[in-house]
């Protein structure tokens, strides 16, 4: 078992500040306060606040793509492409202020449309696109010129309902929210079939 370094702890205060109170939440006066050490200390392990939200981001990317592609999936690209939005909507429900750094706010260290993401640098929109891909592949869905923007409306259509609901623009239960980003999701898969 590895030891828990003071890294490891600056992470953890870090993200559980983010997670808790948003992106202004996180000072690293506060981070160091949580840890026990000073706030110079930390900058033996991350530069500025930036590269300390930025590596919290990163790696909260990195578990969404780790968790969906340790669990068994279906082959057809349909199916697919809802489990992703089931999870994706579930993430965002369970840790909006995460989220919200994670896709909405401004970020230098962002990746962008579209050479990051044609680069297949966006962990979770290469994801979406190798689905659709897929889908034209199995002759579900039509050939198009570019899997990029298609994949561009399904990750807006998802991002544009998580920010009117975290918002409060759309005034429903979590249970009814998700089952309208299914319903619209749905809508979205079915304009891509043949």
């Amino acid at each position: 078992m590895s030891e828990v370094t003071t890294k490891d702890r600056i992470t953890a205060a870090a993200t559980y500040l983010l997670t808790e109170h948003g992106a202004a939440g996180v000072s690293m006066r506060k981070v160091a306060a949580a840890v026990g050490i000073t706030p110079m200390a930390i900058y033996q392990y991350y530069p500025d606040r930036e590269t300390l939200l930025n590596a919290i981001a990163d790696a909260a990317f990195a578990e969404l793509v780790r968790r969906w592609e340790s669990a068994p999936r279906p082959d057809a690209a349909d199916a697919r492409m809802r489990e992703m939005l089931v999870d994706h909507v579930d993430f965002a429900l369970a840790q909006p202020r995460l989220y919200e750094y994670m896709f909405t706010e401004r970020r230098d260290q962002a990746r962008k449309f579209p050479e990051d993401f044609r680069a297949r640098k966006s962990p979770t929109f290469t994801l979406v696109a190798d689905a659709i891909s897929a889908g034209i592949d199995q002759q579900l869905f039509r050939a198009d010129d570019d899997i990029w923007e298609t994949s561009l409306i399904f990750a807006a259509l998802l991002h544009g309902l998580i920010s009117l609901y975290h918002g409060d623009r759309i005034g429903m239960p979590d249970t009814e929210f998700r089952a309208l980003c299914l319903r619209l999701g749905e809508r979205t898969i079915n304009a891509l079939r043949l």
